[in-house]
């Protein structure tokens, strides 16, 4: 797999929840901090998120905008500020129930496809912990191409249940977070990331750690995979990175390993050959002295964190059309 793809993969848990809203007037609804990674897709009309952090966004139709960290925020049918927000703003699933289905007249009102994923925030890949608090990807023409279609898409499975919808209704979504991630990456002008999968040099050598972690690399073999002499591997990557690329694919293999002690019911012997270890006893003082507690210990609590999200539920309240 590559970077992004692992990155993602090593800290998604079970499957996005979301609902399709259409509401008129004058709303506010607050949605607290959480585990996570929330979105909003205007789908018409327009609205405006406020973030905890001050952030204040307009929105339009087809804009889609990404909080990485599950950021408490508000979105409201009218400019807010935090006082305002304090004083009017409806916790989010009480506003759901108030509002519940109801037609508006054709044209009116705003819809808005709202969302988050559930994420092991235990320990994100730096990738991840880069992303800067909001992502606005405002709708343009010839902009975004793929993440308009994913929309586009996502629209249209939400205006009819056809057969399948239940399934590609939570692949789309799951698909509209990559694309807002890559729509992001194509933009941003900061953030060590973007610039290191964007060097020949350092992408390669992450390319061939993530695609086969449980290889013998050391830093002869990833110089020969990046085309480069060693002392040119190990002082870009170190430089973009930020740790060498050694002490990276040991840090890589234990996050692996966390997420297979979290996602399978594979032993520890299996888990160390698919990461590169050869005895679980090496896996597990490694894991130990980077997680600080031993891989049976974080299976148990991996599990009680996750146990909400086992089974999978798509949530298509709050749609107005029903």
């Amino acid at each position: 797999m590559d970077v992004v793809s692992d990155a993602i993969s090593a800290v998604h848990l079970g499957h996005p929840w979301f609902h399709r809203v259409r509401v008129d007037g004058n709303w506010c609804a607050r949605l607290e901090s959480y585990d996570g990674a929330g979105f909003h897709v205007v789908l018409k009309g327009n609205c405006w998120l406020l973030t905890d952090g001050g952030t204040l966004v307009p929105l339009g139709v087809g804009d889609a905008v990404l909080l990485p960290h599950g950021t408490g925020h508000v979105i409201a049918g009218f400019p807010v500020d935090a006082a305002v927000a304090k004083e009017e703003a409806v916790p989010f699933d009480r506003w759901l129930a108030e509002t519940g289905p109801r037609a508006l007249p054709e044209g009116d009102g705003t819809e808005i496809l709202c969302g988050k994923y559930w994420f092991d925030c235990s320990r994100m890949h730096p990738f991840m912990t880069e992303l800067p608090e909001v992502v606005h990807l405002p709708s343009r023409v010839g902009s975004h191409l793929e993440l308009r279609a994913a929309i586009d898409l996502l629209a249209g499975e939400l205006d009819e249940m056809r057969p399948g919808s239940c399934v590609a209704l939570p692949s789309l979504v799951d698909l509209l977070l990559v694309y807002m991630i890559r729509s992001w990456m194509t933009e941003t002008t900061s953030g060590a990331w973007p610039g290191a999968l964007g060097d020949p040099v350092t992408a390669a050598a992450l390319r061939a750690m993530h695609s086969a972690p449980s290889a013998p690399w050391s830093n002869d073999r990833l110089a020969a995979e990046a085309g480069v002499s060693r002392p040119t591997l190990a002082r870009r990557f170190s430089t973009l990175v930020g740790r060498p690329p050694m002490a990276y694919l040991t840090w890589w293999r234990l996050i692996l390993a966390a997420a297979m002690l979290r996602d399978t019911p594979e032993t520890l012997a299996t888990i160390a050959g698919r990461v590169g270890y050869g005895s679980p006893y090496a896996l597990s003082h490694a894991f130990e002295r980077e997680f600080g507690t031993t891989p049976g210990r974080y299976r148990t609590q991996a599990a009680a964190r996750s146990a909400f999200t086992a089974n999978p539920q798509v949530t298509r309240a709050a749609d107005a059309s029903r």
